[in-house]
């Protein structure tokens, strides 16, 4: 299928004086259409298509009414349907009045080849283009980032059902490829477990039934294993994905214990970050983050943060469920970089900022950094008469550190942290440490052998942090801050509008691409919401809290009214 032309992008003459006949007030397509002119062209996406071949719809026209159907809320067939029968669709989109439009489907294909490629990041620019051209986008100022869960297209399964349907889905894919072979080596109540789905199965209540289950699980999935590996196998079944998948699934679940299959101890099984959790969708992770517990995972939004220019989304980073925030502020910054939407200040919630990521933020892309640091956590810190690291003489030349009784340490090495981060041991001498008089204060522990300790950062890490603790105990920092409880208002309208909280697809491309479609509706709801000048919506507080006084409510931690 090779690309069509979609023309000189002018729009027919019949197509507006119907269209303004029938929206004297403008809709959303007409008044993004006259402000922001022809969004996407077919040579953006020339490279998804041949050049011979059956023609294709226009790729500029598909980019746009995908856009237009995450803007919408539309399914495949509503938006093909809308293409077909809205007249302010046809005028943004540049089409006679008696254009067929197309098939549904052909929305499908074109998300596959989008990718494929990464094509949502073609279709985001396309817009953050358009409106950097006509001034209303503003990135040298402040921007703000913020995460939230994703559940993936896959129904969350209970263990038993995930390994008894990752089971079934082999054997379905087995029994398409060479029915002949599965009928004979498939033993007879294969049949009645497997022939249906899983769902429609009543599993025993009581705990040792249920483990007979699985255990009968585990044979049937090895023995289909030891038949689709054995060398008079029919060629192709251990290529097929959903056996590579029940492959992949008994050695994280299953073991031989002397010759028996065995559930594997949840000790004994991998971490979530590589566990598969469906069958039927085997990008996505399980995680938990406080209450939550999902299947799925993870976006990241980053939008600037203007009083005079809609806020609009300048990145969309989809990762798995079990990706921490804290290892997300490099990639963005790098995105925002390749896109020319750098910051000035980056705010951001406590999940994202660290020691490294405040000093690369600064040093490679000249952003401050602003997020809650956490605390030190030390019982000397937490000790009301306690020696924290703060009371210590750092001298970065000759690599010691002096306490406050006047000793010097004597050991100075380089170590990974808990989490994999590069810190540096300090040790003082036992011998020093044993008779001081301030050991009680310096040292939290009984053990009268044991000196003190320092973990330090590197030392422009060192001096990030400690600066910025310290910045963030003033009135004006705080103050400062609240602009980022703003980025809340944009995950609320991308779940309303777009229904961000579960993915429309499977797998971790696909659901990139959703949403980066989504970055891209709600950019063009807020340019169109900006043209006609409608107010940002302010935070909402209850009338009983409202009337809470000044002092219960620094008391308390509430949260402030926060600027959009």
């Amino acid at each position: 299928m090779s690309m069509r032309s979609a023309g000189d992008g002018e729009i027919p003459g019949e197509t507006v004086r119907v269209a303004r006949a029938a929206f004297p007030k403008g809709s959303l397509a007409t008044r993004l259409r006259d402000e922001l002119g022809v969004l996407f062209t077919d040579e953006q996406f020339a490279d998804l298509f041949p050049s011979r071949g059956r023609h294709a719809w226009s790729p500029g026209r598909l980019a746009l009414v995908l856009v237009l159907q995450f803007v919408e809320g539309l399914t495949d067939r509503q938006a093909a349907e809308a293409v077909r029968a809205r007249i302010d669709f046809k005028y943004a989109l540049g089409l006679e009045l008696d254009d067929p439009g197309f098939d549904f489907s052909v929305l499908s294909e074109f998300r596959d080849r989008l990718t494929g490629t990464d094509g949502g990041r073609r279709v985001m620019d396309g817009v953050l283009a358009a409106a950097r051209e006509r001034g209303l986008l503003k990135s040298s100022g402040r921007a703000r980032t913020d995460s939230t869960h994703v559940l993936s297209a896959a129904r969350e399964l209970n263990w038993l059902e995930m390994v008894a349907e990752t089971l079934r889905a082999a054997l379905n894919a087995v029994a398409h490829n060479a029915p002949d072979w599965l009928a004979d080596i498939a033993e007879p109540d294969w049949f009645q477990h497997y022939a249906t789905r899983i769902d429609d199965t009543r599993f025993p209540a009581s705990r040792a039934k249920r483990a007979e289950v699985a255990e009968r699980i585990g044979r049937d999935g090895m023995r289909l294993l030891a038949a689709v590996f054995d060398p008079r196998s029919p060629d192709g079944l251990r290529d097929l994905n959903k056996v590579e998948v029940l492959r992949q699934m008994w050695i994280q679940h299953f073991h031989l214990v002397e010759g028996e299959v065995r559930r594997r101890d949840p000790k004994d099984r991998p971490p979530n970050a590589t566990r598969l959790v469906t069958p039927y969708d085997t990008d996505a992770r399980g995680s938990v983050k406080r209450d939550i517990m999902w299947d799925g995972y993870k976006v990241h939004f980053t939008e600037t943060c203007e009083p005079d220019a809609p806020n609009l989304i300048t990145n969309v980073t989809t990762t798995v469920a079990t990706v921490q925030d804290r290892s997300m502020a490099e990639t963005i910054h790098t995105q925002l970089a390749a896109r020319d939407c750098l910051p000035a200040e980056h705010w951001v919630d406590a999940g994202y900022p660290t020691a490294p990521a405040l000093v690369s933020a600064r040093r490679d892309h000249g952003i401050a950094l602003h997020g809650p640091i956490q605390a030190d956590n030390s019982a000397q810190t937490s000790a009301e008469d306690g020696f924290a690291q703060d009371a210590f003489t750092i001298d970065w030349n000759k690599q010691q550190a002096a306490c406050p009784g006047g000793h010097t340490s004597t050991t100075w090495s380089e170590r990974l942290s808990q989490r994999g981060q590069p810190v540096l041991r300090v040790v003082f001498s036992a011998s020093d440490c044993r008779p001081c008089t301030m050991r009680q204060a310096c040292i939290n522990t009984t053990n009268a052998k044991r000196p003190r300790e320092l973990r330090l950062r590197r030392q422009d890490e060192h001096h990030a942090l400690h600066a910025a603790r310290a910045e963030q105990q003033t009135d004006a920092w705080k103050e400062r801050y609240q602009i980022r409880a703003g980025v809340e208002g944009t995950m609320s309208q991308a779940v309303l509008r777009c229904g961000l909280r579960r993915s429309r697809y499977r797998g971790l491309a696909k659901t990139s691409l959703q949403h980066q479609l989504t970055g891209a509706a709600i950019n063009l709801a807020r340019i169109d919401a900006h043209l006609i000048d409608t107010p940002r919506a302010p935070t909402r507080i209850s009338h009983f809290a409202a009337l809470r006084p000044a002092d219960q409510e620094a008391a308390s931690g509430a949260k402030c009214p926060a600027p959009n």
